[in-house]
């Protein structure tokens, strides 16, 4: 009855506004659906004329004319635009994106009105905050075909957070704490700074003018035109053009930084700006942008389409940095490097960060995915490029070897049934942030790596450079990319093991393989319309291999009753690679059923499987596949490649978490690992030792953590005295080293302790500094974009996990005024305060504060991905601690 009332009275009011505006000539109300409780209400009680999340296409932009003049003394801004517009179909209004702005003034031009300097139709706007949508209601029908001019007066505060056009202050040496003004639009912000078509398919130009104080200088994507002096005092920067972009890549910066500047081998300048007092951290970042801009102009066989590249350090800034063409933004700790304290992994990362940057100029920029769900196509290839252009351009820093740890750490997501798909529908701005995460950067960049090193290096290449050039300044979806792939390969290229597309019997999109084929889209929308990755059974007898595919899950094993369904309907097109005791010959086959048998070529004492662990999937060996290993690796090790060890390792310990593997059986792998060569596979197997150690202390098991020490220290006491205490080899030497003693002293490893308080008291003395007191001079001990590192770190400490998850719980509010509720300092702040926790009542006090969340209408996908990793650590240890206390007590 209410419900009747309320549509009854709502139909009136409908029809009182239509009478109303059909004598102003105004009819929006024949575009409304004739259901009136399907349309929205404005702020200002109307009916909002559109309701769904995603705008119109009856509109497209064509140009957008910027202004913007910030004020860093009152924190705020005014601004205007002028926006070029095609009417693609016959409307009455035009939907934007708006959030937070105040709009003062909006007026419609036809290109006569524009041309003639007539002055135009002021606009009725109506505002409907639930979709950050504004409509503007035009005063004649916007004619099909024709371009229109819409002007808008606005202004807003900037943002306190780190979304939209904000405010970011730094500390100088002399203790003066200066404000500059930053943007960052991804995904869905750019329309906090101005009223925009704020979807990634409305591609437009853009041309920006900025006001500012003359102590200040003002950057954006566009090298600058011109300076004019206007009224008191100020100057108004303008830049050129830009080219056809998305708005999430809109960028403007207006600062009093420095600058280092360089130009590549085709013309480009490049330049890194960072606040005065970091200048001098500079320059390592403009020798691997040159180096690595090169290398993407000539992989890509597509130059760097604009005329400069600015990169700066933001002291105020979430992720770690961000691609807005020709001016990327970075976190201070992505980009700046001082050779006399960074350490190796900082080197690693601020390399990795600017390659990833620079890979977006082209995968995402020039060619962009057309809606959020495939966000993938962007950031899974700026994160395989990574691989590609380090291994060329700084092979020093055996990146190669990192990558594995890249779709190992998203592994552990992907093996819970609480993971997604790579290609998932996403709709609100929450929902969008929420693709951002392991699957979309790791998940998406393995399978790249997967799918190259089938295809092989040429043919890969061939397929990425004819999707860039094919989709330049366009859009793009999956599918887009498989067909790229499959139409790049030259007549007569098949050879004895190799692949091509052109088999005069198999269409062009057909990978084809010796004795077999497969389309690569068939294949690969295996991949990225379906969540989780495949374990591959493999059963030796004789000569003959039967493996047979299921879908690999922790925390739910094969005698639970659920574990049937999890099963059902999941189904990979696997490209698998083995390889046998026998000879160095990498063996293929495309697995495409549950089931199926292999014939192996010679006798052989073992056989493995995903060869360089450069397939997506996990591989368990039925008996006796395991011992054979085993046996191999305590005889000889290197006989199996650095990467099948540090994969054996990895895959031993993950199959313990789904009950595949007994735990003493996977322990017993590593027991060759003190004679171990390569430092990566040393690594990945001292840091699954420290896990159970820091799992079973967290819990006060103290005779399990007892023994586990004692056996560490014992066992790998070699590995720990052969480490030095100077800065010296390898990127993985110096990891190696760090780690190492680091474990050493915080199991109280006596020389070690004695080592690292000489070394300490060594350093005081010679006028070392504290790094807190550092920040301290700096006004604020802890940056809050920080906050998120800082709170894993300390929940990593027994003590201190309780004390940051109660943080975290009781400042909930506080922290959602200063990050949105989707965004991955969010998702990082949950995960790493709940991760370790593997106890019922831990779990319990989890759920209920999720619980309560939910009540209130906070909803993330990570509240389900952390109760099930707790439950996957309750299990574990239930089902695992009986084993690692026989084990040790039979091994120390």
């Amino acid at each position: 009855m209410v419900r009747s009332l309320r549509k009854l009275i709502f139909s009136v009011y409908i029809g009182l506004y239509c009478l109303t505006v059909i004598a102003l000539q105004i009819c929006i109300c024949s575009q409304f659906n004739k259901d009136p409780g399907a349309f929205p209400v404005a702020t200002n009680g109307e009916p909002f004329p559109w309701r769904q999340l995603r705008l119109p296409k009856e509109v497209i932009p064509l140009h957008y004319d910027l202004f913007v003049h910030p004020n860093l003394t009152s924190l705020d801004f005014v601004a205007s635009e002028k926006i070029e517009v095609l009417v693609k179909d016959a409307t009455h209004f035009i939907i934007l994106h708006s959030k937070d702005l105040e709009i003062t003034n909006a007026i419609l031009q036809s290109e006569e009105d524009s041309r003639y300097m007539k002055p135009g139709k002021k606009l009725n706007v109506l505002s409907y905050p639930a979709h950050q949508q504004i409509a503007l209601l035009v005063p004649e029908k916007l004619v099909a075909d024709l371009r229109y001019f819409v002007a808008i007066d606005f202004q807003a505060k900037l943002a306190d957070g780190f979304e939209g056009f904000y405010r970011s202050t730094y500390r100088t040496l002399g203790g003066e704490t200066r404000i500059i003004a930053v943007t960052d639009f991804e995904p869905t912000q750019a329309r906090m700074a101005f009223p925009c078509f704020d979807e990634p398919s409305f591609k437009a130009n853009f041309s920006i003018k900025i006001r500012r104080e003359k102590r200040h200088i003002s950057l954006s994507n566009m090298p600058k035109v011109k300076t004019i002096e206007v009224e008191r005092g100020l100057l108004e920067d303008h830049f050129e053009t830009t080219v056809k972009m998305s708005t999430y890549l809109v960028a403007y910066v207006v600062c009093d930084f420095s600058s280092v500047s360089g130009t590549t081998s085709s013309g480009v300048k490049v330049s890194i700006y960072a606040s005065p007092d970091k200048w001098n951290q500079t320059h390592y970042a403009l020798q691997a942008s040159l180096k690595l801009l090169d290398f993407y102009e000539n992989y890509f066989h597509i130059n760097y389409p604009l005329p400069k590249l600015d990169l700066i350090a933001i002291p105020d800034f979430e992720s770690g940095a961000m691609e807005n063409w020709g001016l990327i933004t970075y976190r201070e700790t992505s980009l700046l490097f001082d050779p006399r304290t960074s350490s190796a992994a900082d080197k690693l990362w601020v390399t990795r960060v600017i390659a990833h940057e620079l890979a977006h100029q082209w995968f995402g920029n020039l060619v962009t995915m057309e809606w959020w769900n495939d966000i993938w196509l962007n950031e899974g290839f700026a994160n395989y490029m990574e691989l590609l252009s380090l291994n060329a351009t700084f092979p020093e820093l055996q990146f190669d070897d990192y990558f594995l740890d890249v779709c190992f750490q998203v592994i552990n997501r992907d093996s819970l049934n609480s993971s997604r798909p790579i290609s998932k529908p996403a709709a609100t701005p929450t929902q969008i942030q929420e693709m951002f995460d392991e699957v979309s950067y790791n998940k998406g960049a393995c399978i790249l790596n997967m799918l190259k090193n089938f295809l092989n290096d040429e043919k890969f290449q061939k397929g990425i450079i004819h999707y860039l050039k094919e989709f330049s300044y366009r859009n793009a979806k999956n599918d887009d990319l498989w067909n790229s792939l499959s139409n790049n390969c030259l007549e007569g290229d098949f050879t004895s093991g190799g692949v091509c597309y052109s088999d005069s019997k198999m269409t062009s999109s057909t990978l084809t393989f010796p004795k077999e084929s497969v389309e690569v889209k068939e294949m690969m929308t295996t991949w990225t319309l379906q969540k989780g990755i495949p374990l591959v059974v493999v059963k030796r007898d004789g000569d003959s291999l039967t493996i047979q595919q299921e879908r690999f899950l922790k925390g739910v094993f094969k005698e639970d009753p659920e574990w049937k369904a999890l099963q059902e309907r999941y189904l990979w097109q696997i490209p698998l690679t083995y390889s046998t005791s026998s000879s160095d010959v990498i063996h293929r086959h495309i697995l495409k059923s549950k089931t199926d048998t292999l014939d192996l070529p010679d006798k052989n004492s073992w056989v493995k499987f995903n060869v360089d662990s450069n397939g997506y999937y996990m591989v368990h060996y039925e008996e006796p596949g395991w011992d054979e290993l085993i046996k191999q690796l305590n005889q000889n090790h290197s006989l199996l490649r650095p990467k099948d060890r540090i994969g054996l390792i990895h895959d031993a310990f993950q199959l313990v978490s789904a009950g595949r593997l007994s735990l003493d059986k996977a322990l017993d792998l590593t027991r060759y690992l003190p004679r171990e060569t390569s430092s990566p596979a040393l690594l990945k197997g001292l840091q699954y030792l420290e896990l159970f150690y820091r799992m079973v202390d967290r819990r006060n098991i103290s005779d399990v953590s007892e023994n586990l020490k004692h056996y560490i220290l014992r066992y790998f006491k070699p590995v720990i005295d052969t480490q030095s205490w100077h800065d010296e080899g390898s990127v993985w030497d110096r990891m190696l080293r760090s780690a190492v003693l680091i474990l050493a002293c915080d199991l109280q490893h006596a020389p070690c302790i004695q080592k690292a308080a000489e070394l300490f008291s060594q350093w005081m003395e010679s006028s070392g500094k504290s790094k807190l007191i550092e920040l301290a001079m700096e006004g604020k001990v802890i940056k809050t974009q920080n906050l998120g590192g800082l709170l894993m770190a300390i929940s990593r400490n027994p003590t201190g996990q309780q004390l940051a998850w109660n943080f975290v719980r009781e400042n909930w509010t506080h922290l959602l005024r200063k990050f949105d509720l989707g965004s991955f300092a969010v998702r990082m702040i949950i995960s790493g305060t709940t991760s370790h926790f593997s106890s019922k009542d831990e779990f319990q006090e989890v759920k209920l504060f999720f619980d309560s969340l939910k009540a209130q209408g906070l909803h993330l996908d990570i509240f389900q991905t952390v109760l099930e990793t707790i439950d996957k650590n309750i299990k574990w240890l239930e089902k695992n601690l009986p084993t690692l206390r026989t084990w040790l007590l039979a091994s120390i």
